[in-house]
């Protein structure tokens, strides 16, 4: 008789890949709708042809799909939630401890971000493609290699920089504030945990659990810094700096790093407890370097800006273009919910050589993510002074600098995810060189940017960024796989079939 204790494991694991599965048609439906047309009307236009005819198979799994589109929509709702709660998090800090240990704060949280992401050796995205392929050909050695040697090694590489940061600090320690100085210590210490919930969430997804990976860093972390910032605020008569900000944030990670450990016990395979773990170091490091080079430099062009500012000491600018940043990359949020719904299937077409399919696709993902970047500058543009007065009256001097970055965005969103079609399609190596040529481009812009106009200058210089490789992307897309830019070929193709009269 089946143990009645591995039952709710057992149903937690099944339910989270059907909820991984049941991605697919909701952004679909979504997609379609998004152009407020008649969504089967432009559902047979996206169709590549020949298969309009089977458009309606598998209506007996009708009421499946709408269970699981429900499931899904609520891994939506976690990344809404979670960028709200973050949103949230950073106005009750900044207004805690003002603009100078904000800025202190989001100085020392840039670097130990970028410095975590890079600890991961691209391990916790190329998880996702391995160990799903090898749980599929039933080779469960490869996967338990993989996993041991991703997780022991990011996980060695952040113990060794975070043991050297410490050294540096500690060895001249005149050289840095008291504030920064111990804020930069805590922060190290919070890096290998970091990089512990960023590798485990990697491997929660490769075996279904989509919203599993996303509750510890997007609800937990920032949820229980939210509130340590209340009791503090109640509780503690003195004025919050960014030394007590970081000790939360160790807190946070703390748990966020248990909680992802745990979901990792309840959803691991029970082929992989008996299998000896098998290494293949040559198949491995090809994919692992490209994408973790384009992991450290998507995280180096968010946080150029703030690092050059808080290295020159212009702390409090620091903090002002990190809260302008902020309301920014609230537009990131619609693409990256497409990204990570999306990714499969175009590794799936790409793999059958379906590239009027993945053009359809790829036209689909970049409405939807234009879509959701529309509605959310829109109101962000007209009611940018508000929203920087909700972290303060010293904050409200950004109101350019965000404006300025959400127009960067905005025509990120446009592009639809090109890197993410380029990974899934083998050329990470080139999206990795294009990023890399835009990261080296934008450091100097940005110091001369800074040295011209300050903050504003460097927000200049950051969305001029976005759009140069937004561009580069695109042609090189065209060119290489012979995909069009979404938008172009969705509205091409729109206005084809109003002008044939499929579309009424």
């Amino acid at each position: 008789m089946e143990d009645e204790s591995r039952k709710p494991v057992k149903e937690t694991m099944e339910l989270e890949r059907q909820l991984a599965a049941s991605a697919m048609p909701v952004y679909g439906n979504l997609a379609t709708d998004a152009l407020g047309v008649n969504g089967d009307s432009l559902k047979r236009i996206f169709e590549p042809a020949g298969q309009q005819s089977t458009a309606k198979e598998g209506t007996g799994n009708h009421g499946l799909t709408r269970r699981l589109s429900h499931a899904s929509v609520w891994s939506l709702f976690i990344y809404a939630a979670g960028a709200g709660l973050t949103f949230v998090t950073q106005i009750v800090i900044a207004r805690l401890a003002g603009a100078e240990s904000f800025g202190t704060y989001t100085y020392v949280f840039a670097w130990i971000t970028l410095l975590s992401y890079g600890s991961t050796l691209g391990f916790h995205v190329a998880v996702l493609r391995f160990v799903p392929a090898y749980e599929t050909t039933n080779q469960y050695p490869m996967a338990l290699g993989f996993i041991h040697f991703g997780s022991k090694a990011s996980i060695t590489v952040a113990i060794l920089i975070a043991a050297v940061g410490a050294l540096v600090v500690l060895g001249w320690p005149h050289h840095l504030e008291p504030e920064l100085a111990i804020s930069v210590l805590i922060g190290l210490a919070t890096l290998p945990l970091i990089t512990i919930y960023l590798t485990g969430a990697g491997v929660v997804r490769a075996f279904g659990g989509v919203i599993s990976a996303l509750l510890p860093e997007r609800i937990i972390r920032d949820g229980l810094m939210l509130a340590l910032l209340g009791l503090a605020a109640f509780f503690t008569p003195w004025r919050l700096d960014a030394t007590a900000v970081m000790w939360m944030l160790l807190v946070g990670s703390a748990v966020a790093a248990f909680t992802t450990v745990l979901s990792i016990r309840g959803l691991w395979p029970a082929g992989l407890s008996a299998a000896p773990p098998t290494y293949a170091f040559q198949d491995w490091w090809p994919s692992l370097l490209p994408i973790m080079i384009m992991t450290f430099v998507d995280v180096l062009m968010n946080r150029t800006a703030v690092m050059l500012l808080g290295k020159i000491g212009f702390i409090k600018g620091a903090g002002i273009f990190a809260v302008g940043s902020n309301v920014a990359l609230l537009l990131t949020l619609p693409r990256v919910a497409v990204s990570t719904a999306f990714a499969p299937a175009i590794s799936r077409l790409f793999a059958r050589a379906d590239l009027t399919g993945l053009q359809a696709l790829f036209a689909r993902a970049t409405i939807l993510s234009f879509s959701g970047g529309v509605a959310l500058a829109l109101p962000l543009l007209v009611l940018t002074e508000p929203v920087l007065h909700a972290f303060g009256g010293e904050f409200t001097s950004g109101a350019l600098i965000a404006r300025i970055l959400i127009v960067g965005q905005l025509f990120a969103a446009a592009v639809g995810p090109q890197q993410q079609l380029l990974t899934m399609t083998g050329h990470e190596r080139a999206a990795a060189m294009l990023m890399s040529v835009a990261a080296i481009i934008n450091v100097p812009g940005c110091i001369v940017g800074i040295a011209l106009h300050g903050a504003v200058g460097a927000a200049i210089v950051t969305s001029a960024t976005m759009i140069f490789l937004g561009v580069c992307q695109a042609i090189y897309i065209r060119y290489r796989l012979g995909i069009h830019p979404g938008l172009i070929w969705a509205i091409r193709h729109v206005c084809e079939a109003v002008m044939a009269g499929r579309l009424r």
